[in-house]
């Protein structure tokens, strides 16, 4: 349960709080971070035109009426993403950004099969993705590893066949996913991928409860064996499941800014965040696809702090919750909590 402390901060010294606490990163798809400028970049160099003519119209074409209409032109973007240098790129920059937002732990989704029905193999990306995330974990205070995801949108038998082709490649791979498109696409339709995931030591987590109903969380948890559950806020529609994943304690990464940005809630102030505070739901805040949304974790953690008003011991409570969900082991996670709780008790908060 969240613990309520006293009158919030000031807007920069909570802003400087939340820098400074230490956090998880649960819930961000790498092609997702894929900024206009890099996008041009990559597509000069490896002489992929765009169908656009600046980096402003490419954010001015990031208005969004559903999640339909971004995953359109996420896929278009992921399409200069070609050679091991690219991947490193991407995701050097994502944690560098990270790193700067006091992230000390990223669990990072990744779509092998939007690079592989481009013709790009599982090792030029994930080559990419190792190197980058070693050199990340040297030159910064924090570690990372990788979720292989399955596009719900392609067939159960093609999630079979990627999870195959996978196998040589798993190193920093940590637990298998499923993201795209919701509606229409229950969780149980995957899993058989999900069970060999599983006999191959991938944990599971899942996206469910976004645009889809709250039986896909369930679907995601029984069938799936997922251990977190990726957005989740329509579970608030299903009593019975709130009472479930109140007492199982299931981790719902929550992405504000994301559901603002996709029409889930028309403003950050109709977000369901504080009824799943107040209802003693795990919850984390993370940024999904911070390139496309117009905020990486730090700002959605400062967008909700300032929204609703939070304390510092809440903004914590949200912090420790994200080192609690993450898949670390125990000795990893007790030593960040006890960082956290330092920071907060050294009274660095206090006006």
């Amino acid at each position: 349960m969240f613990r309520y402390g006293p009158k919030t901060l000031s807007f920069d010294r909570m802003r400087d709080l939340i820098t400074r606490l230490p956090k998880a990163e649960l819930h961000v798809h790498i092609e997702g971070t894929l900024e206009p400028e890099m996008m041009f970049a990559l597509g000069d160099r490896n002489g992929f035109e765009l169908p656009f003519e600046g980096v402003d119209q490419i954010r001015a074409a990031y208005q969004f009426n559903d999640l339909q209409s971004f995953l359109d032109i996420y896929y278009q973007g992921a399409a200069v993403l070609r050679t091991p240098e690219d991947f490193y790129d991407l995701m050097t920059n994502y944690l560098e950004r990270a790193a700067a937002d006091g992230v000390r732990r990223a669990e990072i989704f990744f779509d092998p099969q939007t690079h592989t029905e481009r013709g790009i193999s599982f090792p030029s990306f994930m080559s990419g993705f190792r190197e980058a995330i070693l050199d990340a974990e040297r030159h910064h205070d924090l570690s990372a590893d990788l979720i292989l995801c399955f596009l719900r949108h392609r067939t159960a038998a093609e999630a079979l066949e990627t999870l195959h082709q996978a196998e040589d490649h798993l190193e920093k791979v940590i637990a298998v996913g499923l993201d795209s498109s919701e509606v229409g696409r229950p969780p149980e339709l995957f899993e058989a991928a999900f069970a060999e995931a599983g006999m191959l030591g991938l944990r599971a987590v899942a996206h469910a409860g976004e645009e889809g109903p709250p039986s896909y969380v369930a679907g995601a948890l029984d069938s799936l064996g997922a251990e977190r559950i990726e957005h989740g806020i329509r579970s608030l529609e299903d009593p019975k499941l709130v009472a479930r994943l109140r007492a199982e304690q299931i981790p719902l990464t929550v992405c504000p800014l994301s559901n603002v940005s996709l029409r889930i809630v028309g403003h950050l102030s109709e977000h369901p965040l504080p009824t799943m505070i107040e209802a003693g739901l795990m919850v984390t805040v993370n940024s999904d696809d911070p390139a496309y949304f117009g905020g990486y974790v730090g700002e959605n953690y400062v967008a909700v702090a300032s929204e609703f008003d939070l304390s510092e011991q809440m903004v914590a409570e949200l912090a420790r919750n994200s080192i609690l969900a993450s898949f670390l082991d125990d000795d990893a996670k007790e030593g960040l909590l006890t960082e956290i709780d330092d920071l907060v008790d050294s009274g660095v908060a206090e006006e």
